[in-house]
């Protein structure tokens, strides 16, 4: 077991527990500014947000909306919704202000709480950089809290049924659904991180992921303060280079992300020193070979503050030729499973027991199976069932009916096998699998995984046009000019790179065109919105 005093189900329990045995240690700091907050801190600006919303008569159950970028105000705000006992609806603030706006109204929310950059629309919102409403009423000045202690708070306890979170899918395939998560659910999730991750009380983590990103807020925000963690808010886009440097400064005891981040850093930092003539001769030395990758896990150990012990990888799939080069040099990384509806986590393994090209082994308190005649060796949709699993789809019960089946295991929407020892193989999507003329299925993502380790390009989208299919690919001008590839140069070497894609590809997936595009439009969590594009 873990830090955690699980001796029940109660989520608020944890949460009221962790603040009382932490009250004088660093909770939530926002990276390269004087903002952090001990976790007693925390409990006095709580106490203080629900004065508010008791002022504003919100009851236990009202749900209340939070949109904002990563930052320690966003944490507290967090911790004080569901501390009151309102359902939490946490908005990724990259959604228009449009879609913002659809989904406040579509959960019915009683109060906007929102930074600078929305507040104006929201004359009865709740700005989160001060704490203070709009209007300018009911402030509650914090001086009121301050000689709050640690053994009197008391928070109200939870039902494992009642609904905690709705959280509103990205939308990759279209329109966003509000995933209603029950508390059992995000305790099971956290409880779950809690017992799989050898991480010590107090250890500085730095999430990427935005916090209303089901995967950063249950493996960094929620396990983090649970466990009495110092959560170091990024509060910018987390670009490779913003990363790294944050890194040494902060030295995070792990780092949670999409792929991408892995793959720029590697594919920027690691990849071109690979192709050195030295280096290339140095590999090809069995003996040498194993110097230099041992040396070069620990530069990329160090190049994330040298204190990492793992990286949980999640939310697409991995590019092989990344993943290929992380399992040489023995970096320890593990790529999990999960949807927002288990909130999220479905499989998971350890670093040590991690099988390339997996997905992990189904969790504890959750059920998979393959809907497969030979689920080993045919892909089937995946299925899955038990403690983390939603509710429902808020206000959409004819989704919400389609997502399950009749035995009450939820669909995932996954194409997958699983091998003899439970490693679960993901092969694609349900809703984005074509059909070849020769009536085969034809994954894209196996095919823009060919694509993106054979070529140069960057990104691509496998499009099926009539009974051809067709590459859209993108490369930066920045990638062009470290390549020294002029445009003509790209043009021209298109059919090249179609026919060494081919190659690898059987007859019934061939690409009949490779097509030059733009950087595609993505969700904040950075998947391809491939609906877009045909």
């Amino acid at each position: 077991m873990g830090n955690l005093r699980t001796r029940n189900t109660s989520l608020l329990d944890l949460i009221e527990d962790s603040f009382k045995r932490n009250w004088k240690y660093p909770a939530y700091s926002d990276y390269g500014t004087d903002t952090s907050f001990t976790y007693g801190d925390v409990v006095k600006n709580i106490m203080r947000l629900h004065a508010i919303f008791k002022d504003l008569d919100i009851k236990r159950g009202d749900r209340i909306a939070l949109c904002d970028k990563n930052s320690s105000r966003w944490g507290i705000s967090m911790m004080a919704i569901m501390t009151y006992g309102a359902v939490a609806v946490p908005i990724l603030s990259d959604f228009s202000p449009e879609q913002i706006h659809n989904i406040y109204e579509h959960s019915g929310s009683k109060l906007m709480m929102c930074g600078p950059r929305l507040i104006d629309q929201y004359p009865e919102g709740l700005d989160i950089s001060n704490f203070s409403l709009n209007n300018g009423k009911n402030l509650h000045p914090l001086e009121k809290f301050r000689k709050v202690k640690a053994s009197k708070i008391k928070f109200f306890r939870d039902s494992a049924n009642d609904p905690c979170i709705i959280s509103y899918t990205s939308g990759s395939t279209g329109h966003s659904k509000g995933v209603v998560l029950p508390y059992r659910s995000v305790w099971a999730n956290a409880v779950f991180v809690d017992e799989r991750l050898k991480v010590p009380m107090h250890a500085d983590i730095m999430p990427l992921l935005p916090m209303s990103h089901m995967l950063g807020f249950a493996f960094e925000f929620m396990y983090g303060t649970l466990t009495g963690a110092h959560i170091h808010f990024l509060t910018k886009v987390p670009s490779p280079r913003i990363v790294l440097e944050a890194f040494q400064h902060v030295r995070p005891i792990m780092i949670v992300c999409v792929p991408l981040v892995i793959e720029k850093i590697v594919q920027t930092n690691v990849f071109p020193m690979l192709r050195t003539p030295k280096i290339k001769r140095m590999l090809s030395i069995p003996g040498i070979r194993t110097i230099v990758h041992h040396q070069i896990r620990k530069k990329l150990i160090d190049a994330f503050g040298g204190k990492i012990q793992g990286a949980v990888i999640g939310g697409a799939a991995m590019n092989k030729e990344v993943e290929d080069f992380l399992k040489k040099i023995k970096f320890p990384y593990t790529v999990g499973y999960g949807m927002t509806e288990c909130g999220p986590l479905i499989a998971y393994s350890e670093f040590e027991n991690y099988v390339k090209g997996s997905c992990g082994k189904v969790i504890r308190r959750m059920q998979v199976k393959i809907d497969s005649a030979d689920p080993e060796n045919v892909p089937g949709e995946i299925l899955t069932k038990g403690a983390n699993v939603m509710l429902g789809y808020y206000k959409n019960p004819e989704d919400t009916a389609e997502a399950f089946d009749e035995d009450k295991w939820l669909r995932t929407g996954d194409l997958g096998t699983i091998d003899k020892e439970g490693n679960i193989f993901i092969r694609g999507r349900k809703k984005t699998m074509l059909l070849s003329a020769s009536g085969q299925n034809v994954y894209p993502e196996e095919i823009e995984d060919v694509i993106l380790t054979q070529t140069i390009f960057e990104e691509t989208v496998v499009v099926q046009r009539g009974e051809k299919f067709v590459a859209l690919v993108y490369i930066s001008e920045a990638s062009m000019r470290q390549k020294h590839i002029t445009q003509e140069q790209l043009e021209s070497s298109l059919d090249r790179y179609k026919k060494i894609v081919n190659q690898q590809l059987p007859k019934f997936a061939q690409i009949s065109a490779f097509e030059l595009h733009g950087e595609f439009e993505k969700t904040p969590k950075r998947s391809v919105r491939r609906y877009l594009y045909k």
